[in-house]
């Protein structure tokens, strides 16, 4: 069980315990309140956005846009470490994740919800670690998702009245373009449920920063496998993220609601015993790149 932190998050002011991060779709977060925009400097460049930090039903909340207001940044684009980093130093312990995905499965029809369990990686140009350049760090992986988060999720989804499916593999691909047919009938022998492009980078990054890491994925179409819609198309995805903003909204608002104080799970100590690297041979610029990350764990042996 994770140790509660002080109410000071790692930039000096009030923690923010709960972050969100919006896809494809999910620009902004109604219903904050005393909302105001908050830019955060990390050791791994700027973030996508600005976060909108405000507070839900008493709870303080971060929010950020992953593609930038305006949708700036492609998948392959995105500063992931950054946006996490950032979302570390606000203080933010549990991070929900939105986002627009491809059913690959009949029963999974677009306009439902799916809460994966799984992901599997297919990206091939994106960092998606903070470690390196001095140190090693090998975090267990084979639960990419919290089980805690994820529940409170899915009982979110029935109190909104959106049809939710729990469990299944979310897929990462590199994009920008879409799946070609036969890479979606692979997927669908490998028996997977959705494909995004995003959420595989921001789960190994965020279970390295010990947060909490779930992920609402809004079926947007049929991906191009199903005989009745042969391809995909943008207007079709654009319509079906207009009709899914509103019930992601409102499965977000009933999430924060329902969180609890405590967090039962083992995600607030995934770098326990992760870190390989001889503390006494860490670097001091890596020291001071990790701090925020991994600064308890590399006091030992410091020079």
């Amino acid at each position: 069980m994770a140790k509660a932190k002080s109410r000071k998050s790692a930039r000096g002011t009030e923690a923010v315990r709960i972050g969100v991060i919006g896809g494809s779709g999910l620009y902004s977060m109604p219903g904050l309140e005393n909302a105001r925009e908050v830019r955060v400097k990390t050791p791994f460049g700027d973030p996508s956005d600005a976060f909108v930090v405000g507070a839900l039903h008493g709870k303080r909340v971060a929010f950020l846009a992953r593609h930038a207001r305006g949708h700036r940044f492609l998948p392959s684009e995105i500063n992931y470490c950054a946006n996490i980093h950032a979302m570390k130093q606000l203080g933010v312990e549990r991070i929900i994740s939105v986002s627009a995905v491809g059913s690959l499965q009949e029963d999974l029809k677009p306009l439902d919800f799916l809460i994966p369990d799984q992901f599997y990686d297919r990206t091939r140009h994106r960092v998606s670690t903070f470690f390196g350049d001095g140190v090693a760090a090998h975090v267990g992986f084979a639960k990419p998702v919290c089980d805690q988060l994820t529940s409170v999720l899915g009982e979110a989804c029935d109190r909104a009245k959106v049809r939710v499916h729990r469990g299944g593999t979310y897929i990462c691909m590199e994009g920008p373009q879409f799946s070609t047919l036969s890479e979606a009938h692979v997927h669908r022998q490998l028996r997977f449920e959705v494909i995004g492009m995003t959420n595989v980078t921001e789960a190994k990054l965020a279970r390295e920063a010990e947060i909490c890491y779930a992920t609402v994925a809004m079926i947007t179409d049929y991906d191009c496998w199903h005989p009745e819609h042969s391809s995909v198309t943008l207007e079709e995805i654009l319509s079906n993220l207009n009709k899914n903003a509103e019930n992601a909204q409102a499965v977000v608002r009933e999430a924060i609601d329902a969180i609890p104080a405590e967090r039962k799970c083992k995600c607030g100590s995934a770098l326990a015993h992760a870190i390989v690297t001889d503390p006494a041979v860490i670097p001091a610029a890596a020291r001071k790149r990790l701090n925020v990350i991994a600064g308890k764990y590399l006091t030992r042996g410091a020079r």
